[in-house]
C-alpha cells in the first residue's frame, strides 16, 4: 500500500498532470464567461435583431401539462444558446491552437547556435597545424 500511496503521489505531482489540473480550472472559468457573454449580450443583442423573440421561450411542446404532470417540451432556444456557447469556446481554442503552432514554428526556425570550440578543440588544431609545418 505504501508503494502504491507514493507512485501516486509521483504521478499526481508530474507537471503533466498539474497543468491539465489548471487548464480545467481556467476551462471552466472560461465556460462561465462565454455563458455569460452569450446570456447576457449576444443573446439580448439577437432578440432585439428578431423583433424581441425571447430564445427561452421557444420550445416544441410534445405533451401538454394536465394536473400535476408536468408539459413535456424540447427546448430549441436553450440548445441554440449552448450550440453559440460551444462555437465562441471551440472558435477561441482554435485560435489559441494556431498562435501557439505559429510561435512553436517561429522557435523552430531559429538557426541552431554555432558550436562552441573548447580548449581541447584549439590544442587539436594546433597541433595538426605544427604536424604539417
Amino acid at each position: 500500500m505504501k508503494q502504491f500511496l507514493k507512485d501516486f503521489k509521483d504521478f499526481a505531482s508530474k507537471g503533466n498532470v498539474l497543468d491539465l489540473a489548471i487548464g480545467v480550472i481556467m476551462g471552466s472559468a472560461f465556460g462561465k464567461i462565454v455563458s455569460s457573454l452569450v446570456n447576457d449580450i449576444i443573446m439580448p443583442v439577437i432578440s432585439i435583431l428578431t423583433g424581441g423573440l425571447n430564445f427561452n421561450d421557444i420550445k416544441i411542446v410534445l405533451v401538454e401539462a394536465v394536473g400535476d404532470k408536468t408539459e413535456v417540451a424540447l427546448l430549441v432556444g436553450s440548445f441554440l444558446k449552448n450550440v453559440i456557447d460551444f462555437i465562441i469556446i471551440a472558435l477561441s481554442i482554435f485560435m489559441m491552437v494556431k498562435a501557439l503552432a505559429r510561435f512553436k514554428r517561429k522557435e523552430e526556425e531559429k538557426p541552431a547556435p554555432a558550436p562552441v570550440e573548447t580548449e581541447l578543440d584549439v590544442l587539436k588544431r594546433i597541433e595538426k597545424a605544427l604536424a604539417k609545418k
